[in-house]
């Protein structure tokens, strides 16, 4: 059997497609973006046929790139945007509505609602999170709610649900096989992450048949293959994560206390607790890293809305920059005398506040104010988000004390942030070698259960850095730009 293995990376943005050889070398890669749509203030929504079109074209980009035909692949790892939710009907495969996407605000009102009436206590206990629009269950219901006769239909077992992991194994295998993996599954606000199951008290609380539900699987596991009308061929389908858990595996963060951050749309930070469940005091998530034969892991989890979505709106918003990897120089070149905050709150602010109304607001503007000032409070405010996770992570579990940060996804090619960002933290960061450890975490999952590559010990030995980046800062600096930073966050909340 060959090593080349076919990672699916579904993200919010773009969709990619990378081809691996048993060397975790890069060998074909393909990615489109698609459209986003905004129907009203703080909606955010997807055309299921975009996510599934772009899916084939770019496997068809990366199998060419790599001069291999499908049947050389020896399987197929997926990974995916977590929480965006889709429901389709189970005989024609034809969704009933747009994707409602993991940054959508809609169900705000809904989530205060069963917060002021108490039912957050068993919510969180069950499933680690929070009550947040931010997760799966409260789109479902207003899916249902608000789709005619979609209720009806979902009872009598007509139609589907999934986040895009099981919409797009659900293409592939033809309709053939409508699962999840755990860690998809943990972020539904409908998974017991304790027992492993669905549970019977949350889908009465959020009004959601079982009869939608995909079945649960380990991440590394016999997810069925590919029909053979899409690929020539039939292909195993052998891992599934969501893209934060995917990470942390492609980062090789096996062991308790290692701890990765990935800088997309927005920035997630996973610190794996190993099979100790650490409940939050902090407003942080307990979450599922992965499980793997049964067994699961454990992590806490920040997750920031807004990082590289910063980026793109100096760049499609403003207009002051033309591509994203002008920023870091622009901000070098900033005003070091001036200090201006971005709180970019355009969907809300996530870990540890949890405001789903909050909006985004700059500060500290003078009439020497400029674009790079603005990028540079752009790019530091990803820096600052992650020092309130890293800081409420340290306080809800000791072993977080002396954390070296594993980064990845686009942000991290800018050396200046990454600079600014150990700067802040106060502690090394660790640029790894092959920066697409997402997909390279879905490709492992695959790989390792169709036995093609390493267990965990063999694949975090080849695991590389390419750079460490050192904190430079002076304390006296750090701690006064910390204090204008939280200063900023208390204005808006406030506002």
């Amino acid at each position: 059997m060959s090593g080349f293995i076919l990672a699916i990376d579904q993200g919010t943005t773009s969709t990619r497609s990378i081809v691996f050889d048993s060397d975790y070398r890069i060998c074909g890669v393909g990615q489109q973006e698609f459209p986003q749509h905004f129907p009203a203030s703080g909606w955010v929504e997807h055309d299921g046929e975009d996510i599934w079109r772009t899916a084939l074209e770019t496997i068809r980009f990366a199998l060419a790139g790599a001069k291999i035909a499908a049947s050389d692949l020896a399987g197929i790892g997926i990974t995916n945007q977590r929480e965006t939710t889709l429901i389709w009907d189970r005989a024609s495969g034809q969704l009933i509505h747009r994707a409602i996407v993991w940054q959508d605000r809609r169900t705000a009102d809904v989530c205060e609602r069963l917060k002021a009436e108490g039912a957050e206590a068993l919510v969180t206990e069950r499933t680690g999170l929070l009550l947040d629009p931010y997760f799966s269950a409260t789109k479902i219901a207003w899916l249902l709610d608000n789709v005619p006769g979609a209720r009806l239909r979902a009872e009598a077992g007509e139609l589907a649900f999934g986040t895009v992991d099981s919409y797009l194994l659900w293409r592939l295998t033809g309709g053939a096989v409508h699962a999840t993996d755990a860690t998809n599954a943990s972020r539904t606000l409908l998974y017991d992450i304790a027992r492993g199951e669905w549970d019977e008290d949350l889908l009465r609380l959020f009004r959601v048949p079982r009869a939608l539900l995909p079945d649960v699987r380990d991440c590394a596991a016999d997810f069925g293959s590919t029909d053979p009308a899409i690929l020539g061929t039939a292909v195993p389908i052998a891992g599934i994560a969501g893209d934060q858990h995917a990470a942390t595996l492609g980062q090789a963060c096996f062991g308790p206390g290692m701890m990765k951050a990935t800088y997309g749309t927005g920035c997630f930070a996973l610190l794996n607790t190993g099979t100790e469940r650490v409940a939050s005091r902090n407003r942080l998530l307990t979450t599922i890293a992965y499980r793997l034969d049964g067994k699961t892991s454990y992590a806490l989890e920040g997750s920031i809305f807004v990082a590289g979505s910063a980026i793109q709106w100096l760049r499609d918003g403003l207009g002051i920059i033309q591509r994203a990897d002008q920023s870091g120089g622009m901000a070098d070149a900033a005003d070091p005398e001036q200090q201006l905050y971005l709180v970019p709150a355009f969907t809300g602010l996530g870990a540890p506040w949890w405001d789903a109304h909050a909006r985004g607001a700059l500060y500290g503007l003078t009439r020497s104010s400029g674009p790079n000032e603005i990028v540079k409070a752009a790019l530091e405010s990803v820096c600052f988000q992650t020092r309130d996770l890293l800081d409420a992570m340290r306080r809800d579990w000791a072993s977080a004390g002396d954390t070296v940060l594993r980064v990845d996804g686009g942000m991290v090619a800018s050396d200046w942030t990454m600079q600014r960002l150990a700067d802040i933290l106060d502690a090394p960061v660790d640029r790894p070698v092959v920066l697409e450890t997402t997909a390279l975490g879905a490709a492992w999952l695959a790989g390792r259960q169709r036995g093609v590559w390493p267990d965990e010990a063999g694949f975090a030995a080849g695991w590389r850095r390419e750079h460490r980046f050192l904190p430079a800062m002076t304390s006296d600096e750090r701690e006064r730009k910390l204090a204008g930073w939280h200063d900023a966050v208390r204005r808006t909340l406030t506002a």
